[in-house]
This record gives structure tokens, sequence and C-alpha cells, in this order.
């Protein structure tokens, strides 16, 4: 996991990768984890709005539904969640 302090650091790497590349999945999973991650509620938001993207372009990844479940979990988004969390269960 990332040390409290480097959650920052982490954020803008990401950020950095994901604009370098943004059809780079492991770098936008990256950086939608960091932002889901956030103590910045804007910083979620955008995490999620991530997320949504790279569920809507491949819904058979298990850790891009895990997350996106967490998320909308965290943000009252529980509609969201549940769907995510029975998409997941198609997989296993």
């Amino acid at each position: 996991g990332m040390a409290l302090g480097d959650a920052g650091t982490a954020t803008e790497a990401y950020a950095q990768a994901y604009r370098l590349d943004p059809e780079n999945r492991g770098a936008a999973l990256g950086y939608a984890e960091a932002l889901t991650r956030s103590s910045d509620p804007e910083d979620n938001r955008r995490g999620g709005a991530l997320l949504r993207r790279l569920v809507s372009r491949d819904h058979t990844d298990i850790r891009v539904l895990s997350l996106y479940a967490f998320s909308a979990f965290e943000q009252g988004r529980f509609g969201e969640a549940v769907a995510a969390w029975e998409m997941m269960l198609k997989l296993l």
C-alpha cells in the first residue's frame, strides 16, 4: 500500500502516467484507486467517474469492478455498488 505521506505524490505520479497514456489500463486503474482513496471529495468523484469509464469499456475485470463497487458504496451510490457486485459474482 501507499504510505500516508506519499498519497499526494502517488496520486500525482498516477495522474502523470494517465495523462501520458490514457489508454493504459494499469495507469488508469492506479489513478482511479489513488483518487478514490483521497480525503478530497472532488478526487473521490473524479475517481468514480474514471472507474465508470473503465467498467463501460470492460465489465469483466474483477479489479476494476471491485474498486468501482467500493467507490460507489463509499459515495452512497448503493444501486451502482450492488450492480458492480452482481457483475463480479457472475465472473467468479
